[in-house]
């Protein structure tokens, strides 16, 4: 499996394309949406994603309104 993928898309934001690395030769994956538009983060030109993120982006979700839980942190007293 590929270390890095590389993710684009088009301006109309109606297609995205990742590109990968297989061992032995580039894999292309091609996802073109048929009604909606893929909601790109916004920020840099370069944006590093976690696998989870990479899915929530193809299944459509906004990553700029997923906020986690805060997470907590307590001291042992005593």
């Amino acid at each position: 499996m590929a270390s890095a993928l590389f993710v684009s898309s088009n301006r109309r934001r109606d297609r995205i394309r990742i590109l990968g690395w297989g061992g032995n030769g580039f894999w292309l994956f091609l996802k073109r949406l048929e009604a909606d538009r893929i909601i790109w983060p916004t920020g840099s030109a370069t944006v590093s994603l976690s696998v989870e993120q990479l899915h929530w982006l193809l299944d459509g979700i906004d990553l700029a309104v997923i906020q986690k839980h805060p997470q907590r942190y307590y001291e042992r007293i005593g």
